[in-house]
């Protein structure tokens, strides 16, 4: 509100001197009447919401694997937290500055760590993580209870007790499990909501006209490393193990390589809470209102006195101009919202929220960026998850490739194409033009992802092998003297022939072997009736032919972020320069309420829902579908690189179509000119020279 800037400002008054009599507020010893000093707290506060709000996506392929998820239901876990957010967004801008911004931006914060606890809680209240299911519960894990046996020592498997157990306690864990990790991310997402609108208005409000914009550039430049930093945190935890605080007694065999191996997700969780919490305590400080910034910044002050010398007398300097067009602003917001009562908001909400989709650049510059945000949530999901099963690598290399290359990427493409449109001083066609040619160049960088990979390797009795007929039994028939679990799961590989057990026992291995070397242990498997020689075969599964190609295809993916990215800037200036200047602060409050309802919230569950079509062995557990153990890996690179493709061909469209809108829009304004200018010149023929006409300057 205007009147709360006015008496901000009118509480210092000038003397001739030049300097000001300070406010009794001002001589409190205090660094939260520091304008300055909100903005570091800000800035770290948003760091870490940012970081803990990413770190679900750095760990879910390790969360569905520890708890038995398909990737539609992580999907749908991970968009989830978009739903408390856009259910309230609204409303933060009908209080605005009514309420105590500083402190509701605290119990915002408060209730994001309280959701960081809950989302670790699952870890404690389940039991310890078994990664070999047929030794007893009582024995330490290890290799040999999935070693073939011959059917006449082992007794036969009496399933009843198991499916009882199951239906009884063991699914109502695993409900409650996932029943907590919704309801923590539906918090994330209520308490995420007074956070970024109430500090970039707060700062809006009591930082000086001229300081205001490099401000919040440094807030956002410290803001963006949080989704880097949630890669970089979910790569370090990843290669603990999960049950790091409650290890068995004889150790654990299993190396981060191996497919059964569980990160210590959970911890990343508690660490990201704890820096939310720490970040959230100044905020309970800070007053509601504090005296308006009276200093320019000195080094800003010295670049506009340098360029004031170039504009003349008579103009307007570019920071009255600004001054001027930011009261403008708010007096047409204050005109608005303070008026209205929370019903009438409501009520008149759907009116604007009309006027402003029928401006055709509008909708069709929201609908590129509900492309491209389709785009990154699907990637920043499940990115992880496909470089793990394509090119083999482990849950912790992936995610530290996408922290260290792709993130800082796409921040460099913001950056760039925010400085093309400021140094280019670029108008609404120009930066459709940019616009349109980096999501050209996006598309073509797509292109080459659909052949870099291999298909999946040969797998025993599920992907069939050279020779087999149609439809091979789920077994060789090499292993049917063995008692083979139907539930294990102890891959192996045949280095020879490239083939992979799903354990030693279909591979008719009756020992084992242990090499214990400096950093780790490898196990091998000898006397193995299914395999050429009778072994050995090693533990674990076999390495991906195409693991070389990781490199490569992450330079092209972050080159595509950085070129997507690139639009970013551009199409912001697209909205603002193309709606009404009451509209500007509600058609971006609208846009960011459609990104979420069009795009984060669904993209994840439609990613994850197409890679489980690609699955061809699931994991039973109490007899449901749990997690996917093997995948088709063309399958799945067509369908994720496809989808990927698909929403950037949407954006190139709509800024074509955008480019098409602005070039008819220049010719009408050419031909309005033509007509304006032909009238008055006509009139300066008939009146004689001594007159000129009104028009003539246009």
């Amino acid at each position: 509100m205007p009147d709360k800037d006015t008496k901000a400002m009118m509480s210092v008054e000038d003397t001739p001197g030049g300097k000001a009599c300070p406010n009794p507020q001002d001589l409190r010893p205090s660094v939260f009447y520091s304008i300055k000093f909100f903005i570091l707290c800000h800035s770290l506060l948003q760091l870490a919401q940012l970081m803990i709000s990413g770190y679900l996506k750095s760990s879910i392929s390790t969360v569905e694997k520890r708890f038995g998820l398909s990737s539609q239901t992580s999907g749908l876990l991970a968009a989830f937290n978009e739903v408390g957010n856009t259910a309230l967004i609204v409303f933060v801008s009908y209080f605005g500055s009514r309420v105590h911004r500083p402190r509701l931006i605290g119990y915002g914060a408060v209730i994001v760590a309280l959701a960081g606890l809950l989302m670790s809680l699952p870890h404690f209240i389940s039991e310890p993580y078994r990664y070999d299911h047929t030794s007893p519960v009582d024995m330490p894990q290890d290799y040999e209870a999935s070693l073939c046996q011959p059917t006449t020592l082992v007794p036969a498997p009496t399933p009843a007790p198991s499916n009882s157990s199951c239906s009884s306690n063991t699914e109502a864990q695993h409900l409650a499990v996932v029943g907590i990790m919704f309801v923590a991310q539906t918090l994330l997402g209520v308490g995420s909501v007074p956070i970024q609108p109430f500090g970039i208005s707060y700062i809006d409000d009591f930082a000086h006209n001229s300081n205001s914009p490099l401000y919040l550039g440094i807030l956002f430049a410290v803001t963006m490393m949080g989704p880097g930093m949630a890669y970089g945190l979910g790569g370090l935890m990843l290669r603990l193990y999960v049950d790091i605080d409650r290890m068995p007694e004889g150790g654990i065999r299993l190396t981060s390589k191996d497919p059964r191996w569980v990160g210590a997700w959970w911890l990343g969780f508690l660490i990201s809470a704890a820096a939310v919490a720490l970040a959230a305590i100044p905020y309970f400080f800070f007053p509601k209102e504090m005296p308006k910034e009276k200093h320019e910044l000195r080094f800003r002050r010295r670049v506009l006195a340098a360029s004031a010398s170039t504009v003349s007398k008579g103009e307007d300097s570019p920071s009255e101009k600004s001054l001027g067009a930011s009261q403008e602003k708010h007096d047409g917001l204050a005109q608005i919202a303070p008026d209205l009562t929370v019903i009438q908001f409501i009520k008149v909400f759907p009116r604007v929220l009309l006027r402003t989709l029928r401006h055709p650049i509008f909708l069709l510059v929201v609908l590129s960026q509900v492309c491209t945000s389709s785009m990154v949530a699907g990637m920043a999901t499940f990115l992880p998850k496909f470089l793990e099963r394509q090119f083999s690598v482990t849950a912790s290399y992936a995610n530290l490739l996408i922290g260290s290359l792709t993130i800082p990427s796409a921040i460099m493409g913001i950056v760039l194409g925010g400085v093309l449109v400021k140094r280019l001083h670029l108008g609404p066609m120009r930066c459709g033009i940019l616009c349109l040619l980096g999501a050209l160049s996006c598309l073509l960088l797509t292109l080459p992802l659909f052949f870099m990979g291999c298909p999946t390797h040969q797998i025993a009795g599920i992907t069939p092998q050279p020779g087999d007929l149609p439809g091979p039994e789920l077994f060789p028939a090499c292993s049917e003297p063995c008692s083979c679990p139907l539930d294990d799961f102890n891959p192996v590989c045949d280095p020879r022939a490239h083939v992979e057990y799903l354990t030693p026992c279909q591979a008719g291995c009756t020992s084992q072997v242990a090499q214990e070397a400096l950093d780790k242990s490898q196990v091998f498997y000898t006397n193995c009736s299914c395999v050429a020689g009778g072994g050995p075969v090693s533990a674990g599964s076999c390495d991906s032919a195409c693991s070389h190609l990781v490199l490569p295809f992450m330079f092209l993916v972050s080159l595509g972020a950085a070129l997507a990215s690139l639009t970013h800037t551009p199409s912001f200036m697209l909205i603002l320069r193309g709606v009404k200047k009451e509209d500007k602060t509600l058609a971006v409050g609208i846009q960011f309420m459609l990104l979420r309802v069009l795009a984060w919230m669904p993209s994840p569950v439609i990613h994850g829902s197409a890679i489980d079509t690609t699955c061809v062995h699931w994991a039973q557990s109490c007899g449901r579908r749990a997690v996917c153990r093997y995948y088709d890996h063309n399958l799945l690179r067509n369908r994720f690189v496809g989808l990927q493709f698909f929403f950037k061909t949407g954006s190139l469209a709509c800024f074509a179509l955008i480019l098409a809108i602005l070039r008819q829009q220049v010719k009408e304004e050419g031909t309005q000119v033509t007509v304006s200018t032909s009238g008055p010149q006509q009139q300066l023929l008939a009146s004689g020279p001594g007159k000129k006409p009104e028009e003539s300057s246009v």
